[in-house]
């Protein structure tokens, strides 16, 4: 059972150069580039890291994303609805990485749920 701890946070950004040599300057994050990805991540140095997607529709400034450890999402998206929230994207596969969904609660809020291929992740 997985511990539902934050495992990923992702922060838009108009400039994502800009946005990871402001973070790395800030508070020393480790910058990642994932060509294959078109993605850059951070690292915090304590096993807590995240994202720069682009700022666009689905990843708008100021919408800051976390993500939530699942061990099944397509059972905690049916709870969010069960619960008056709504799903935003159904499980979908990150290749070679993971599953993510991503949900609003009924406040409003939006957050994602994750699932690493590493079993040991």
């Amino acid at each position: 059972m997985s511990k539902r701890n934050v495992v990923h946070v992702e922060i838009p950004s108009a400039n994502v150069n800009a946005a990871a040599k402001f973070y790395s300057d800030l508070f020393g994050w480790k910058i990642v580039n994932a060509p294959e990805m078109n993605y850059t991540m951070w690292e915090d140095g304590s096993g807590s890291g995240g994202g720069f997607p682009e700022v666009s529709k689905d990843n708008p400034a100021g919408q800051v994303l976390v993500y939530i450890d699942s061990d099944d999402i397509e059972s905690d998206l049916k709870k969010v609805v069960e619960l008056g929230g709504k799903v935003i994207y159904p499980k979908t596969e990150i290749p070679q990485t993971g599953w993510f969904g991503v949900f609003q609660d009924p406040t409003g809020n939006v957050l994602a749920l994750y699932t690493s291929m590493n079993l040991d992740a």
